[in-house]
């Protein structure tokens, strides 16, 4: 618990990480270890890099991969722990930073122990970047850094227990519309409305829950110059998501279809910038990292839960470099709220269910 609350209190939104990169570096120095930091600072507009280290297995063992990340969602106010009858959260209308300081508490602990002790296998322990702006520390990371066999991150908001086996394919789509500004009381005829524009292609859209696997969402849309003008220019931000990789690639076909039919029906331009932040993957339940996520729960006599998540995780990037990693739930609630919270019991539970993962990982 002193680890968490000390890193919750430090301040680290996305690209800021310096204080808490600093901070557990220092820690890890304290316990004998020697992180090392990457130079992918600058790469990902971060003013850190990702920070890792090692703690020697038996001669012939293998090694695993633990992981979180070091960033938090921007803040709307400090960060200051309060502990009220074991529920840990925010004094202030703002996030606590659980999300995901509890895993990285968590994987000191573990640290702290396997470092006195020795590990039944090989760790590499893997603090990351940028996480929460497209997995953007991972990415960069050099994974021929690593030669973990498979791996665990602990960055999913949900009740211990599940194991997140399938996560999505994701797609940000961002239209650029361009039209004519003219005065809007005076010329209007001369005038090409970008926002109408972009207004009659997202309304030609379907959002939310499309069906089981996939959905999809309109997150932003802004543009004009004044109310007397006709607007010359609109941006609309949109994302799809699906377990299913070829059906999310279908609704981004729509999607890209909808904003050029708009842009056209108005006399208007559009540029689209199209990303894939993530593709989906599949482990399967027979999978290492699985059976000794599983087998740790059970000791603790916590049943482990196989689920999917819409969320994105550093599993999906080390998933795509042939590293397979099982992303575990920690515990945590409400993330990217300024309600979220966890439990002093859950911080514990999730230290014994780490080093649980590391003993049947042998």
């Amino acid at each position: 618990m002193r680890d968490f609350v000390r890193l919750c209190e430090i301040e680290s939104p996305s690209g800021r990480e310096r204080a808490v990169a600093d901070a557990v570096a220092d820690e890890l120095r304290q316990i004998g270890l020697q992180p090392t930091e990457d130079g992918t600072g600058a790469e990902i507009e971060s003013d850190a890099g990702n920070v890792l280290a090692r703690v020697p297995g038996p001669a012939g063992s293998r090694t695993i991969l633990l992981c979180a990340h070091l960033d938090t969602v921007p803040l709307a106010g400090p960060v200051e722990v309060m502990d009220d009858d074991g529920v840990l959260s925010n004094r202030h209308e703002a996030i606590l930073g659980a999300d995901n300081k509890a895993a990285v508490a968590t994987i000191l602990g573990a640290a702290r122990r396997f470092a006195a002790d020795g590990p039944p296998v090989g760790l590499e322990l893997l603090f990351t970047t940028r996480e929460e702006t497209g997995l953007a520390g991972a990415k960069a990371f050099d994974r021929g850094a690593l030669t973990a066999e498979f791996g665990f991150v602990f960055d999913h908001a949900s009740p211990i227990g599940d194991l997140i086996v399938s996560a999505p394919t994701h797609y940000q789509v961002e239209g650029r519309f361009r039209g004519q500004a003219a005065h809007a009381g005076i010329r209007p005829e001369e005038g090409r409305n970008a926002i109408a524009a972009a207004a009659s292609a997202v309304a030609a859209l379907e959002f939310g829950r499309l069906d089981e696997q996939t959905t999809a969402n309109v997150g932003r849309i802004e543009g004009g110059s004044a109310l007397n003008v006709v607007a010359e220019s609109c941006n609309v931000e949109i994302e799809v998501r699906s377990l299913d990789h070829d059906r999310a690639g279908e609704v981004l076909s729509r999607v890209v279809d909808s904003l050029t039919a708009g842009a056209s029906d108005a006399e208007c331009d559009v540029e689209l910038i199209v990303q894939e932040h993530f593709h989906a993957y599949r482990i399967p339940r027979s999978a290492p990292a699985v059976i000794a996520a599983s087998a740790a729960l059970e000791g603790l006599r916590i049943e482990p839960r196989c689920i999917p998540t819409g969320g994105g995780s550093d599993a999906h990037v080390f998933q795509a470099r042939r590293l397979p990693c099982l992303n575990v739930a920690n515990g945590t609630e409400r993330n990217h709220q300024p309600d979220e919270r966890v439990t002093v019991a859950a911080l514990e539970t999730m230290l014994d269910v780490t080093l649980g993962i590391v003993a049947h990982s042998t």
